[in-house]
C-alpha cells in the first residue's frame, strides 16, 4: 500500500485534454483520487476553464493540488498556439478527422508565439525558439 500523502503538499498533476469537453471522469480518477479530490468537480472545472477560448483543440491542463483543493490552468504547446493563430473555425473532434489546416500565419504571429513558449524551449535565443515554432 502506497504512503499516504500530506494534504498540505503541493501536488501538480498534468492531463492532456480536448477543449471545452473532457472525457469521462473515471479516466481522471486513477490520476486524483489519491490527492483526495473529486473527479466530477475537477471535470466541470477544465470544462468550464476551457470552454470559451480551446474548444476543439488539444490542450494540456495543469492541476494544481493542496489542501484537497484544485486549481485548474492552462497549458498550451506550441501546435495548439499556432492553430489558435489561424483563425480556423471550430471542429468537432469525434465526427471531423484527418484536418487539413490551410490558412496562412503572419511572422508576427510567429515571433509572439515564441516569446510565450520561450520558458519551454530547448533553444538558446530567441530565434531559435522562432524556428522551434516554424518547425510545429
Amino acid at each position: 500500500m502506497p504512503p499516504k500523502l500530506n494534504p498540505s503538499q503541493v501536488v501538480d498533476v498534468y492531463v492532456r485534454v480536448t477543449g471545452g469537453e473532457v472525457g469521462a471522469a473515471s479516466s481522471l480518477a486513477p490520476k486524483i483520487g489519491p490527492l483526495g479530490l473529486s473527479p466530477k468537480k475537477i471535470k466541470e472545472d477544465i470544462t468550464k476553464e476551457t470552454a470559451k477560448d480551446w474548444k476543439g483543440l488539444h490542450i494540456t491542463i495543469k492541476l494544481r493540488a493542496q489542501n484537497r483543493q484544485a486549481k485548474v490552468s492552462v497549458v498550451p504547446s506550441a501546435a495548439t498556439l499556432v492553430i489558435k493563430a489561424l483563425k480556423e473555425p471550430e471542429h468537432d473532434q469525434k465526427r471531423t478527422k484527418n484536418i487539413k489546416h490551410n490558412s496562412n500565419i503572419s511572422l508576427d504571429d510567429v515571433i509572439e508565439i515564441a516569446k510565450f513558449m520561450k520558458p519551454r524551449a530547448i533553444a538558446k535565443d530567441h530565434s531559435g525558439t522562432v524556428k522551434e515554432i516554424l518547425g510545429a
